[in-house]
């Protein structure tokens, strides 16, 4: 949506370039102005660029152009990003028609449709490739189970895993109660669960969708569904199988194989997209007008101890992944070695460390701590897309190992570098309490929380209540 956003612009500056033949900052003085195109006012010129805009990205996301669900046909890619781009320009046209603004170049507006067409297609048409590396890589695929352990569950198996571009990676059969044909090229590791365990199983290891190649019962079916719709999993079948479910549901190519989605997890596009710029737009900030006081502290840490400047820490992120999160180092540098020696003081309960007067913080550690200025680096995290401004806090994985199931919720989102445990209840040593409110953020998450927890963070930072 942003980069469509941005497509938008830089195309009717290029158009307004090309046709009134007048530099970049000449038009922008103008346009400010109001005197860029004579007779047409500042305001109506804002307002049909944000229509077009507007537009533009509802048309897109009513055709699931933004759907994380990928659409694993290129050319039907770019037929629906073609017929976004010319159905807003005929609104625009229209548009202007109806306001009556002869002023407005007609050129002008051709030729903004015109590029944006074309920008599109070849923005989209160039993520495509560079998801596709990702892929080959491991990086942004789905995980998949395949319910059944027939013929055609092996060769979607052997689809899926040889077909890279498509995305997934395969976790493991489920065995379907019934007298369902096994395949003898099916080994007993291979099998991970069955019904009863499916989605506990599912929710440990983070799989995105369940692939059906075998019937079940319709109460059976029923089931899944409801426990689909709890956990947010997708279920797809292969039509054959489960015709009297899915007679109104569209056919879907994953590579050569028919699916049927039957069922999808709701994501709110528009308000990750909101809550993404906010953490742009505001990291930024952050980093631009800290950066003398990151300098300061820097020398400050390198003249106080001898070791690195920054300490890099593996932390678990969203649905599992492994990021290096980056903060200012405030112990000694050989910490981790000598965790071990004083477990003993730990003074959290459950899972959590946490010991006030700890002996391997150093002297400038200590002031960065408690003023929470340790954590600055992380808005690098933020702009490269491992953590949110907001969000719980990313855990190591020696804690992620003795998570309960239900405490994997917290996985379901960005971890952040502030939330509601930070704000309401820092000093709490309770591992119950700790959960607790990072569940309450994920299932009550909006963007008006977001802005409430940052606004509080505030004035705890002031309050210098961090240890």
């Amino acid at each position: 949506m942003l980069w469509d956003g941005l497509t938008v612009v830089a195309a009717t500056v290029l158009a307004t370039i090309f046709e009134l033949h007048i530099g970049l900052i000449p038009g922008a003085k103008h346009f400010w102005k109001g005197t860029l195109i004579p007779g047409g006012s500042f305001g109506l010129l804002m307002t049909l660029l944000c229509g077009f805009t507007l537009a533009l990205l509802y048309i897109s996301h009513r055709l699931s152009l933004y759907s994380p669900h990928r659409i694993h046909n290129f050319l039907h890619e770019q037929r629906l990003a073609v017929q976004a781009c010319l159905t807003a320009g005929l609104m625009l046209t229209a548009a202007i028609y109806l306001l009556h603004a002869p002023e407005i170049p007609r050129s002008i507006v051709l030729i903004t449709i015109a590029l944006v067409t074309a920008s599109v297609s070849i923005r989209r048409m160039l993520f495509r490739y560079l998801q596709y590396r990702q892929f080959v890589r491991g990086v942004g695929v789905r995980h998949i189970l395949i319910a059944g352990t027939g013929p055609e569950a092996h060769e979607l198996r052997h689809h899926v895993e040889t077909v890279r571009n498509l995305g997934y990676a395969f976790k493991g059969f489920v065995e379907v109660p019934g007298p369902g044909y096994r395949s003898p090229l099916t080994t007993p590791g291979e099998v991970v669960a069955d019904l009863d365990s499916l989605f506990d199983y599912a929710r440990k290891h983070f799989v995105d969708e369940i692939f059906f190649t075998t019937p079940l019962e319709r109460s059976d079916m029923q089931e899944v569904l409801l426990k689909a719709r709890e956990t947010g999993i997708d279920v797809r079948v292969l039509p054959h199988t489960f015709g009297g479910l899915a007679l109104n549901c569209p056919i879907e190519y994953v590579g050569q194989f028919p699916t049927i989605p039957l069922h999808r997890g709701d994501l709110p596009e528009m308000a990750l997209m909101l809550k993404r710029v906010v953490d742009l737009i505001f990291s930024s900030l952050i980093l631009l007008l800290m950066s003398p006081l990151l300098i300061a502290l820097a020398v400050l840490i390198k003249l106080g101890s001898p070791g690195p400047i920054f300490y890099l820490s593996d932390r678990i992120g969203k649905r599992g992944r492994v990021f290096k999160c980056i903060k200012f180092r405030t112990m000694v540098a050989d910490a981790d070695r000598k965790r071990a020696e004083i477990m003993h003081l730990n003074e959290r309960d459950g899972v959590l460390f946490k010991v006030t007067n700890d002996p391997r913080i150093t002297p400038i550690g200590r002031i960065l701590r408690k003023y929470s200025l340790d954590e600055l680096p992380q808005f690098f995290n933020v702009l490269k897309g491992d953590m949110s401004i907001v969000g719980p806090r990313p855990p190591i994985g020696s804690e992620v190992r003795q998570y309960k199931l239900d405490h994997l919720r917290r996985l379901d989102v960005m971890p952040g570098i502030t939330g509601l445990w930070q704000v309401h209840a820092r000093q709490d040593p309770s591992f119950d309490s700790y959960i607790s409110l990072d569940l309450a953020y994920v299932e009550n998450w909006n963007i008006w929380l977001d802005l409430k927890i940052i606004l509080r963070t505030i004035t705890v930072v002031f309050a210098g209540t961090g240890s």
